[in-house]
């Protein structure tokens, strides 16, 4: 298993909100535009990336994401050592598979795969 990216997942009520300070000021760009989350990535370093999220349709919210290349192996671990899962391992309509678990410091963590 192979961690790809770590994400900072940040929240308004407007997933837009921001988009010219990350675009025009800091250069980043848009790498996805959902209609409850913006996601912005550096053209140099594209795992550099980070979220705003007007919510997340699980009703949580994940203080960051991990995307890794086998979510249910990660999943499997994170069951055996006894972490608390708080989303179910799925297949999201938008193309991922993800599960969420509380990290050891008390922080909602998204696991994600892209599906292919």
């Amino acid at each position: 298993m192979a961690v790809a990216r770590i994400v900072a997942n940040r929240y308004s009520d407007d997933p837009g909100t921001g988009r010219a300070f990350f675009n025009d000021v800091l250069g980043l760009e848009t790498a996805m535009a959902l209609d409850f989350i913006t996601t912005y990535r550096s053209g140099t370093q594209p795992m550099a990336q980070i979220s705003v999220l007007s919510s997340d349709p699980s009703g949580l919210r994940p203080a960051y994401s991990i995307g890794v290349d086998d979510v249910d192996a990660v999943h499997a671990r994170a069951v055996e050592a006894g972490h608390e899962i708080l989303y179910a391992l799925r297949d999201e309509p938008w193309g991922v598979r993800r599960f969420f678990v509380r990290d050891p410091l008390g922080d909602i963590a998204n696991i994600v795969q892209n599906k292919d």
